[in-house]
């Protein structure tokens, strides 16, 4: 016999179990269904510095989120590393623009946080709340009834609800199996990421050089036992990763240093590297009836500014405002009607952003010497310009435009 519940939440990632978590308290019963075991704490992948390879960059507005769902305060503030300037420039070129928190009054533009983290503050927060997770089990086969989804799950088990929301990730099994159109295509490009040991402190800054294989970005972390920490995501064509990726550690770190430029001083420790191609996807369409895409299932982007996770998130928010606004009107809440809401909302928004990191990757790929010039020129006459470049660090917060209730400003974030 099915179980049943009104929503199902496929994937208990960052993104799934915030929108679980931010409706626990309505009157749905909800579901979050993982293919990994949900009663038992995460861990981290065992590394030299200490701290896992895979990190996100919140903005505020992501912070916002989870403050307001009692999820930041259960991450200790010894592994919520903040950030408070960025300085780009391009490698080949002189041009280089800083930007600063306190040009809005700010004390921080985001923090940098290890995903895991972030997952088991959001796990821990539903703690207490009506909320079944169902962990260890994956979606066979999906069948859309008159009352919404039937999903069979790889335990012989069945459930059913009037709304199902994939949060299942860049390949999104759901999504598959429901049919979604999809525009996607390789980048040509392989993201390594490590963390590194510096020899000067990074000064709370991010720092990203646009280099002619692609941006290498230096994502600070949090100080610890007198180490100096970066995080680091270098973009490179297929046959430069898989000539880094073959090198020896003091080789590596020396290509790194030079690559840097040696900013931060002598790159003295690299911990594993991980190489991971990078693929763009976007879905033609976030709903059908009874059916949502959120996160990086309906898109995923070029990581150039972090911006994946904060993309999810703010889907997050809107999705939830639109489901608790049918739910006071007494609205079918899974009706394609209200779903394309969200749609609406979100998907202009998303493909902006996608649309700005897909220009900014092509323009710093172009070697032509006018283009290089024009980048140069224009890099340092928006430098020297207040009024615009704090439009583009209020939008790097996530804070352009109208914010859904969920994403804004909550108390106490440091």
């Amino acid at each position: 016999m099915a179980q049943q519940f009104d929503l199902i939440i496929v994937g208990a990632g960052m993104v799934g179990a915030t929108l679980a978590r931010a409706l626990a308290d309505t009157s749905l019963r909800i579901a979050v269904l993982d293919a990994m075991a949900l009663d038992q704490p995460l861990t981290a992948r065992a590394t030299d510095s200490g701290y896992d390879p895979r990190v996100s960059a919140l903005s505020a507005a992501s912070e916002n989120i989870l403050a307001n769902l009692d999820a930041w305060a259960r991450i200790d503030p010894a592994f919520r590393s903040p950030y408070r300037h960025m300085c780009v420039w391009d490698g080949e070129g002189t041009g280089e623009i800083r930007f600063d928190a306190g040009m809005l009054g700010e004390n921080r533009l985001g923090h940098i946080v290890e995903n895991w983290r972030v997952q088991q503050a959001v796990l821990d927060s539903l703690t207490g709340t009506p909320v079944t997770l169902l962990g260890g089990q994956r979606v066979t086969e999906m069948l859309q009834e008159p009352t919404g989804w039937r999903l069979q799950l790889d335990s012989g088990e069945v459930v059913q609800a009037p709304l199902v929301v994939a949060a299942d990730g860049a390949r999104s099994r759901l999504r598959e199996l429901a049919g979604f159109a999809m525009r996607e295509w390789d980048y040509l490009h392989h993201a390594l990421v490590t963390t590194v040991r510096i020899e000067r402190p990074h000064a709370h800054t991010a720092w990203q050089s646009f280099l002619p294989s692609g941006p290498l970005a230096f994502l600070p972390l949090n100080d610890r036992d007198g180490g100096h920490y970066c995080s680091i995501v270098w973009s490179l064509l297929p046959e430069q990763a898989q000539r880094i990726m073959a090198l020896d550690d003091p080789q590596f770190r020396q290509e790194l240093e030079a690559a840097i430029e040696g900013r931060l001083g002598c790159i003295l420790h690299a911990d594993q590297r991980h190489c991971i191609p990078l693929r763009q996807r976007h879905a033609q369409r976030y709903v059908m009836p009874g059916l949502a895409l959120i996160g990086d299932a309906a898109h995923s982007i070029h990581p150039l500014a972090g911006q994946g996770v904060n993309l999810g998130l703010l889907d997050v928010a809107e999705l939830t405002a639109v489901l608790q606004a049918a739910l006071q009107r007494g609205e079918d809440f899974a009706s394609l009607p209200v779903l394309q809401r969200y749609e609406r909302r979100r998907m202009g928004a998303n493909l902006s952003m996608m649309a700005a990191m897909e220009g900014f990757e092509r323009l710093f790929h172009a070697d032509a010497l006018p283009l290089r010039w024009l980048r140069n020129s224009g890099m340092q006459w928006l430098n020297g310009q207040g009024m615009l470049k704090a439009g583009v660090v209020r939008r790097a917060m996530g804070l352009g435009g109208s914010l859904p209730a969920l994403a804004q400003a909550a108390e106490n974030v440091d």
